[in-house]
């Protein structure tokens, strides 16, 4: 069952090696993820399942130990997936691997840790599914959910500008702060992608599990300060 979810956007820039220069424009960005983490930790679950887009290559579950690196980013920085070894095996996807950083900054050390690379366009229907899986693995079941809203709220944006982002945005802001499991499962995914709102499946997985569950959401943060919309909310 699912007992508290955390929802962390997933850009490598929020890893202050990454960011370099730019750092200090994204701290109070992380230090509300860090927050959100800590609410996972006080659920004390059984399990935590790090959630997070994912190309093909990336797609499926990744063990406790999976290995996140940061150096095609340009960074020497490699950050195992929630313990101290790596093990043998492919790497994280990029959304994952700030997903393990953000663990390794609140040391979680609660429960054992894996991970799931989420394909972008995956049907809500399947997401929906999926969810269910994962809360039914385990007596307390956590979730860290890292996506992004849209990419498309200025010129300067990477998916240009949209007039359709803003409001995307504030209805995904909205559900995931209110934990509004039917508002999530109702995002369209055609709109999603056209505005390459890379968290839309993730948020559907997360709204699947918490069928049930009766969870109080939190809004902790939103924000686009590149054009991308970044959304910090826990359900607990």
């Amino acid at each position: 069952m699912l007992v508290a979810a955390a929802f962390c956007p997933c850009p490598p820039l929020l890893v202050p090696e990454v960011a370099a220069g730019a750092a200090p424009e994204l701290d109070a960005l992380r230090a509300a993820c860090v927050d959100a983490v800590g609410v996972l930790a006080a659920a004390r679950p059984d399990r935590l399942v790090v959630l997070g887009p994912a190309d093909e290559a990336g797609q499926g579950p990744h063990p406790q130990g999976a290995l996140g690196s940061f150096r095609g980013f340009g960074v020497d920085l490699d950050v195992p997936l929630g313990a101290a070894e790596t093990v043998p095996g492919r790497g994280l996807p990029p959304s994952l691997a700030v997903g393990a950083w953000l663990l390794s900054r609140t040391d979680w050390a609660d429960a054992p840790v894996e991970a799931l690379g989420v394909a972008r366009p995956l049907a809500r229907e399947r997401c929906a599914a999926t969810g269910r899986e994962i809360a039914a693995a385990a007596p307390r079941v956590a979730l860290l959910v890292m996506g992004d809203g849209s990419a498309c709220r200025t010129v300067k944006a990477p998916g240009y500008f949209d007039e359709r982002a803003e409001a995307f945005d504030a209805t995904a802001a909205h559900a995931l702060g209110a934990a509004d499991l039917a508002a999530l499962t109702a995002l369209d995914e055609e709109r999603a992608t056209g505005l390459q709102a890379s968290g839309r499946a993730c948020w559907q997985v997360a709204a699947g599990a918490a069928e049930g569950a009766d969870l109080r959401g939190r809004l902790l943060r939103e924000e686009a300060p590149y054009g991308v919309g970044y959304f910090v909310a826990t359900w607990s």
